[in-house]
């Protein structure tokens, strides 16, 4: 979802109300449903920790609502539609 403006940030709350800003570096549709790959936003320094995450965003009450993706086959799908995005956007 990065733009020419720059990177898009989200700030999620887990079931115990405690509060996760994100950096989303990548959304795609597939399945009729949205999916985003996100990355732990920091004060400029990466925790090797932590890699990319995809989430699935559904629509629950109509507040979005990510989730993780459980499903193998549907994770790999998803996983080689962002690298396709990615590297589409690197050759432009």
């Amino acid at each position: 979802m990065a733009d020419q403006y720059g990177s898009d940030f989200i700030t999620i709350s887990d079931e115990d109300g405690t509060e996760f800003e994100l950096e989303v570096l990548s959304t795609v549709q597939y399945n009729g449903c949205s999916y985003l790959a996100v990355i732990p936003a920091s004060d400029g320094e990466n925790d090797p920790e932590y890699g990319v995450s995809i989430l699935r965003s559904e629509d629950e009450d109509g507040e979005p609502i990510l989730s993780i993706i459980e499903d193998e086959q549907e994770l790999q799908a998803v996983y080689d539609l962002i690298m396709d995005q990615l590297y589409e956007d690197e050759e432009n």
